[in-house]
């Protein structure tokens, strides 16, 4: 969905973004609520909603780096529901107070949820997906559930195995996917080698990172190789490219430019963003980028 030039996650039922001020948001994680830190929270209005003084947890950043969750009554886990997809589809996630202030799902992200399931539903054929960082995968359920077979890559061992929980919540523990531990580019390039091609990608990209020989990747630097090298696993007919970014310096244009150049095609780039109950204005979440062969 379009708001204010945005693609808005705005279906959600088990989540809601109360309020925003000071440099952190008041969040509804099905029935707790936490405060987090976001950058993009730049403005000071009045914190007039009662969670601000009720919240169940608050995530404070240290002076020296980091920070650390500050509990009130949160379990160590619990389960939260989207059902925006189709009224027969309900993704289910868990949910837990981890490092750096994440809880283990972006629900701005159910706003791509949306478009891929959409394109896959309609492809009228198989569609495989490769999908790249792909976290505790989101992206990866709406995919299978829409009728998708996925390869679902991240490097993180821990990550990998939550989306498979995941799935089992979902579910879609059943559906056709390959779960794998690896480097992404690594990865990438054994399946070259391989030959193996798929109809759709979505990547997910860190900011900076390190790759497993201590390579330095920063994204600004590095996305439009990494693009070309994925260019070659996909198929003579691909449905989409669906690229995703948090890192500020990085804005929609270039994300066009850089796919376009790379892919041909068309591509689309907006932010993501949240709707804040309290003021009815959206929060902006990071940028993503659609690219088809034609413009729809």
């Amino acid at each position: 969905m379009r708001c204010e030039n945005l693609w808005v996650a705005d279906k959600w039922v088990d989540f809601e973004l109360l309020d925003c001020s000071g440099g952190m948001k008041l969040e509804r994680w099905g029935q707790y609520m936490l405060v987090r830190p976001d950058p993009q929270v730049i403005w000071d209005t009045p914190k007039e909603h009662p969670g601000w003084n009720g919240f169940d947890a608050l995530y404070e950043r240290s002076h020296s780096g980091g920070g650390q969750w500050q509990r009130g009554n949160t379990p160590e886990r619990w389960q939260i529901n989207y059902n925006g997809l189709t009224p027969s589809t309900k993704l289910s996630f868990n949910v837990n107070l981890m490092n750096f202030k994440h809880t283990g799902v972006f629900p701005e992200q159910a706003a791509n949820w949306e478009y891929l399931s959409e394109k896959i539903s309609q492809a009228g054929r198989e569609i495989k997906v490769l999908n790249l960082f792909a976290y505790t995968g989101g992206a990866t359920l709406a995919a299978v559930a829409a009728g998708a077979s996925v390869c679902h890559v991240d490097a993180a061992r821990g990550m990998v195995a939550r989306a498979r929980e995941n799935a089992k919540l979902s579910d879609l523990h059943d559906k056709p996917v390959r779960w794998i531990v690896d480097d992404c580019a690594g990865f990438v390039e054994r399946e070259i080698r391989r030959g193996r091609k798929y109809d759709a990608l979505i990547m997910d990209p860190p900011s900076y990172g390190r790759g497993p020989s201590g390579e330095i990747w920063k994204l600004e630097d590095n996305l439009h190789c990494f693009l070309e090298l994925c260019s070659c696993v996909l198929s003579d007919n691909p449905l989409f490219v669906l690229i995703n970014s948090y890192t500020a310096g990085l804005s929609q244009g270039t994300l066009t430019y850089i796919t376009q150049s790379v892919l041909g095609g068309h591509a689309e780039s907006q932010e993501i963003g949240l709707l804040v109950s309290s003021s009815g204005l959206t929060l902006p979440c990071g940028a993503s980028c659609r690219w088809e062969q034609s413009k729809r």
